[in-house]
C-alpha cells in the first residue's frame, strides 16, 4: 500500500482522504538551520499527539547535499521518530512552494490547505519570544480532526532559506 506522500507525489490522491489517514503533513526542515532544529521537540509533540489520530507527517530535509546517513544522524541527535526524506531535487518543496524552515504544508485528499510557521515564537529571525502565544499547525490539524472543511490559507514562517537546487 503506498503512503500518502507517495500517493502526492504521484498525483493520485483524490479530494476525499482515503482510509484512517485524515491529513499529510510535510514539516519542512534543515539539519544545519538553528530555527529548525529548535523546533524539533515541538514537531515531536505534533508527531506523538497527532500521528496516532490519522495524521501521517513527515520530516522533509530540505538540504541539496545532505546524505542519508547524516539524515539519520540528524534524526538521533533531535530524537526524532517522524520518519525523515531527503528532498535535494526539492520535488516536495515545489510541490507544497515553500521556502523556509521549519515550515509546514498540510495537505488533506491531494489539496494543500495550509502552508507557512508552526506557531508564533520566532518573530523574526534573532528574535524569539519565550512561548508561543499562536499555534498555527496545530491549530489546522484540530479543525481537520474536527470534520471542518479547510480553505487554503497561510502564514509567514520565519527561519533558514531552502536552497534552490537548480
Amino acid at each position: 500500500m503506498l503512503s500518502l506522500l507517495a500517493l502526492l507525489m504521484a498525483g493520485q490522491l483524490s479530494a476525499a482522504s482515503s482510509g484512517r489517514e485524515k491529513a499529510l503533513v510535510l514539516l519542512f526542515v534543515r539539519s544545519d538551520c538553528p530555527i529548525s532544529n529548535r523546533y524539533a521537540p515541538e514537531l515531536q509533540r505534533l508527531y506523538q499527539e497527532y500521528s496516532p489520530r490519522g495524521v501521517q507527517l513527515r520530516l522533509i530535509y530540505a538540504e541539496p547535499g545532505l546524505t542519508a546517513a547524516a539524515m539519520e544522524k540528524h534524526r538521533r541527535e533531535y530524537a526524532y521518530t517522524i520518519p525523515g526524506v531527503l528532498d535535494a531535487d526539492h520535488q516536495y518543496g515545489k510541490r507544497a512552494n515553500v521556502t523556509i524552515t521549519p515550515e509546514a504544508a498540510v495537505f488533506v485528499g491531494g489539496a494543500l490547505v495550509y502552508r507557512g510557521r508552526i506557531d508564533d515564537r520566532y518573530v523574526s529571525v534573532g528574535k524569539e519570544r519565550p512561548r508561543a502565544l499562536h499555534h498555527d499547525l496545530q491549530d489546522v490539524l484540530d479543525s481537520i480532526l474536527a470534520g471542518e472543511t479547510m480553505a487554503f490559507h497561510e502564514t509567514a514562517a520565519i527561519g533558514c532559506a531552502i536552497e534552490n537546487p537548480e
